[in-house]
């Protein structure tokens, strides 16, 4: 059934307000439904970037009203993810909490990829896809080799574990990562929507590893999230560079609440859970009085109808997180060896010899590469890396056990 939320009504910003009992529920089992585990990594990254874009529209306007407006939803959007975050188990430990950030970076990445109308856009999808599958395999072998433990017990062997584009050849020039953005006036909102989806989930995962490296005691351990954080902010360059400058603060606003009540919408799609089905439920209709906010300030301070900008309803299919292993095998085939190059792609052994990507590699690979030394560990040790094939043999054979 069609959904367009501009004709629902929602809950009113003035009545969003919760107490501290209220934003305190129960965590979820770390050992519970992968992609429950999935949707709440994905929904507090949604609402991190809701809160950081707000604060940097409040700087960059000195209309006390505009300020104010700004100020009311981004206290309503902590509450919620204040919510969401305390989902995640308090007795989960950093390195299995990464293991389900990469678990969503694969499923959530394919399943865009796989969604996505825009060629370009579905290019760009599929070559950061088989990184961050890279790193899911990394960080599987670090969990074996520092906690003597199985990545597959949280993942649950929906999603492959095994080598992507390997993380060492991953490096390259900060002009590679800048692409060619999409046009505001004819980019399908659904590819809107995945953009602004993607930018959020790979923004959270980049802050995660930067803030979290020193926690960890093996240097080993330390060495792989800095290593593996630098491709983050790689990645979300790659993403954010997709989005059209050209949108004002307001219709950005507008466009940021419109993707959150899709995504609520599509998280209540899909929940088995019925404790987070209400919690996704409540949290959709709070969305729905937000989005009329925004639209209301757009429509007062830039004289343009919400309508004019947003389509007519919600997209048809939810964002689904699912298994994706035959998807990212034929792209694993397909693509496991392409570059970025300027603003585009190359296989490597076109590349010249003079190309930065080479003389990059040369600066950071220098010395050894912790991607590396992990699987280099944990193969002294066991006499074999950690995977989970569960599809069979890698699809490409150089990458084969």
């Amino acid at each position: 059934m069609a959904f367009n939320p501009l004709e629902q009504r929602g809950i009113p910003v003035e009545e969003q307000f919760r107490s501290w009992s209220e934003l305190s529920v129960e965590p979820l089992d770390k050992l519970g439904d992968p992609y429950t585990r999935c949707r709440v990594i994905l929904m507090n990254g949604i609402e991190v970037e809701s809160i950081l874009f707000a604060h940097q529209f409040a700087r960059a306007t000195d209309d006390l009203d505009i300020r104010r407006a700004l100020a009311l939803g981004r206290r309503i959007d902590q509450q919620q993810r204040a919510v969401v975050n305390n989902l995640n188990p308090g007795d989960q430990s950093p390195l299995e909490t990464t293991i389900g950030y990469e678990q969503v970076a694969v499923d959530l990445t394919a399943w865009l990829a796989r969604n996505e109308p825009d060629p370009a856009l579905k290019q760009a999808l599929d070559f950061a896809l088989l990184e961050d599958f890279d790193h899911l395999y990394r960080y599987a072998n670090l969990y074996e080799l520092i906690d003597g433990r199985d990545a597959a017990e949280l993942t649950d062997s929906l999603t492959e574990i095994m080598p992507g584009r390997p993380t060492v050849v991953e490096h390259r020039h900060p002009y590679d990562d800048v692409r060619p953005h999409y046009d505001t006036h004819t980019v399908d909102p659904l590819s809107r929507l995945h953009v602004m989806t993607i930018v959020a989930a790979e923004q959270q995962t980049m802050n995660y590893y930067l803030n979290h490296s020193a926690e960890l005691v093996e240097p080993v351990a330390r060495d792989l999230y800095v290593e593996i954080s630098h491709i983050e902010e790689q990645h979300v360059t790659h993403y954010e560079s997709l989005i059209d400058p050209l949108d004002s603060w307001f219709e950005q606003l507008v466009f940021h609440k419109y993707d959150e009540v899709y995504l609520y919408w599509s998280m209540l799609q899909q929940e088995a859970d019925p404790r987070l089905k209400r919690i996704w439920e409540l949290h959709l209709e709070m969305e729905i009085g937000q989005l009329h906010v925004a639209c209301d300030l757009l429509r007062r301070y830039q004289g343009v109808e919400p309508e004019e900008i947003l389509p007519p309803e919600l997209p048809e299919v939810p964002l689904t997180f699912e298994t994706n292993k035959e998807y990212v095998r034929s792209v694993l085939a397909e693509q496991v060896d392409l570059r970025a190059d300027g603003t585009g792609y190359r296989p490597l052994d076109e590349l010249p010899d003079d190309h930065r990507y080479f003389a990059f590699q040369g600066i950071v690979n220098e010395g050894g590469t912790p991607s590396e030394a992990v699987v280099d560990e944990i193969r002294v040790v066991d006499g074999r890396d950690f995977r989970d094939e569960v599809e069979g043999p890698h699809p490409v054979a150089g990458l084969r056990a």
